[in-house]
Parts: structure tokens; C-alpha cells; sequence
């Protein structure tokens, strides 16, 4: 047997990561409507986890399930794939979430997702699993928005980008506490806020994509996710910052430890996802923005998007896999 061919390049490792989202997607949708978002998402962090064994790559996880202490899989920095260590092998970062929306899942609404980015070593953010202030939106407000600015710049600045009255604006928020002053500021201007439980990825989707009634995702949501986000969107055009929020003494500790005085910089959306070797992909679970995983009596399909950030190309596929 010869030497396994080496890749040139992440797009070339699609089929593998499609694969891997796919899996966490099938196994989480098992434990839909069934109340416990923690048996769903250990069910999609192990099928996920499996996959990436047999990936002819030397992987690690970038920003994903957690410290190594607190995830048994798929923790930040666990190295991933088949050539680990290998010459010629090709190195990749991937930012995780073996499912999108758990609490989604355990009551069956819609959006839950499994997602991944996938980058070159070193060009995906390493940090700590917390939390970051997000701001994303599609291409007309790229440098015209910012959260070095205020929320009453931004709806200006997205209204007059955008060509609509800051009345006629629509801005995602994530119904959580820590939101009520920023939900009340934007509603105070007269802007739209429609609320959403989870899936902040599918919402900044939404806000990128043109033909979307959404203008803007504000707010804090998870650090994996905007590192995935920031992927997605570099590939679409669209705008996303984002700044890292830690909430106790061991998240800062270790955010220092990884990121020294970068730890509550400000990063752009190319600074969060520096090369445009890079991948999105996302698999449906619960039915959303994407089709959720079909039981079809016998066989499964699942539903997933692929966003190549090098050529832009954004490609749907669903794939059937016996039961």
C-alpha cells in the first residue's frame, strides 16, 4: 500500500465534515420533543467525536464543548483526526458545536442545529468556551456599524445603509436577562425586536442574508458559535464583531492564559476566521432555517449547508442513511 495522499487544502476535507455534522444531527434528533437537552447533546458530541477519527487530517479544536477538565469530548485543543503528528499532514482548527440550541432540541422548536467552521491551524480564534457580545448583519453595513459604537449609532447606521426607516428595522436579540436594557433601548427607538430562545448561528444567518426580513443579531451569546459565525459570514460578505465576555475568575484566567492582553480586544470578523481556506457546515436537527432530520420509515434523511468562504459558493445537501 502506498502513502496516503496529503490535502491541499480544507475544502477538500468537506465530504468528512458534512459527514461528522450529519451524525451529531441524526443522534440529537433522537432525543427530540423528549425533555433533556443534555442527553441529546452528549448523544450528538459522541457521534460527532467518532466521525473525526477516521478524517486523514491533524485536527485540534480550537473553541468548542469547554476545558478539558469539564468535556470528555471534543474539548478545547483535543487533537482530532487520523494523521496526527504526520509530515505532509494537513492542519486544521475546527470551531464546534455538536448541537446548536439543546434546549431547542429537548422541546422540539425550531432552529437546532449541528455546526461546524473548519480553517487552517491557527486561523480560527483559540480561546476559552464563554461568552461573546455579538453584532452581525449582511454586506451593506460592513464598516458602517460597530460595537465600538453605542446601540443608537448602530440602528442609524444600519437604517441608513440598509435605505429603511429605523422604525421598519428588525434586530434579533436572545430572550435573556442580561438583555433587558439593550431589548428596551432598541424598542425605545421603535425598532423590531423579535426575541429568540437559542440559535443565535441561525439568526446572524438570517441577518447576513438580503432576502431576510432580519437586519441584525445584537447581543451575548456563546464563543463558539461567533467563531462559527464570523466564518460563515466572512464566506457570505456579511458583517460580524465580536468581543469576548467572561463571566468568572477561571473563564478570565484561562482567556489570559490563551489570549494574553488580547483577551477583551475587539475582533473583527477576519480576525476571528483569518483565512479564506475555510468551511461552514451545519446539519438540520430541528427544522428551521435548514429541514430537520426526516424519519422516513426505514431510512433517515438529514438536511445540511455548506458556505465555501474562499469562492462564496453556498451548497445545500441532504443525504439518506439507512436506520
Amino acid at each position: 500500500m502506498g502513502p496516503r495522499p496529503t490535502m491541499a487544502k480544507t475544502s477538500d476535507l468537506t465530504s468528512y465534515f458534512v459527514k461528522a455534522t450529519e451524525a451529531a444531527a441524526i443522534a440529537a434528533a433522537k432525543w427530540r420533543g423528549h425533555g433533556d437537552g443534555k442527553l441529546a447533546d452528549g448523544a450528538a458530541v459522541e457521534a460527532m467525536r467518532s466521525v473525526f477519527d477516521s478524517v486523514p487530517f491533524d485536527g485540534r479544536v480550537a473553541i468548542g464543548e469547554g476545558e478539558r477538565d469539564d468535556a470528555p469530548m471534543l474539548w478545547i485543543g483535543e487533537p482530532l483526526g487520523s494523521m496526527q503528528g504526520e509530515e505532509g499532514a494537513l492542519q486544521v482548527d475546527i470551531a464546534v458545536d455538536p448541537l446548536e440550541c439543546t434546549n431547542h432540541v429537548a422541546k422540539d422548536l425550531p432552529n437546532a442545529i449541528a455546526v461546524l467552521a473548519a480553517a487552517p491551524r491557527g486561523s480560527l480564534l483559540h480561546a476559552p468556551d464563554c461568552y461573546m457580545d455579538k453584532l452581525a448583519g449582511p454586506a451593506e453595513v460592513v464598516g458602517e456599524i460597530s460595537l465600538e459604537a453605542d446601540v443608537a449609532y448602530n440602528v442609524e447606521a444600519a437604517a441608513s445603509a440598509l435605505d429603511k426607516e429605523i422604525t421598519d428595522l428588525k434586530i434579533v436579540v436572545m430572550d435573556r436577562d442580561r438583555h433587558i436594557d439593550l431589548i428596551k433601548e432598541l424598542r425605545d427607538f421603535g425598532v423590531s425586536v423579535p426575541l429568540i430562545g437559542d440559535g443565535d448561528v441561525a439568526a446572524a444567518l438570517d441577518a447576513a442574508n438580503p432576502e431576510s426580513d432580519i437586519d441584525l443579531l445584537m447581543g451575548i451569546g456563546a464563543a463558539p458559535e461567533g467563531v462559527i459565525t464570523a466564518t460563515a459570514l466572512r464566506g457570505l460578505g456579511g458583517h460580524f464583531e465580536g468581543r469576548l465576555v467572561t463571566t468568572n475568575e477561571d473563564h478570565e484566567r484561562r482567556a489570559k492564559e490563551m489570549l494574553g492582553d488580547d483577551v477583551y480586544r475587539l475582533w473583527g470578523r477576519d480576525d476571528l476566521c483569518s483565512s479564506s481556506d475555510a468551511l461552514f457546515v451545519a446539519s438540520g436537527v430541528c427544522s428551521g432555517y435548514l429541514p430537520g432530520v426526516e424519519d422516513l420509515g426505514g431510512r433517515v434523511a438529514v438536511h445540511s449547508e455548506v458556505i465555501d468562504v474562499a469562492s462564496g459558493v453556498r451548497r445545500y445537501i441532504s443525504t439518506e442513511y439507512p436506520q
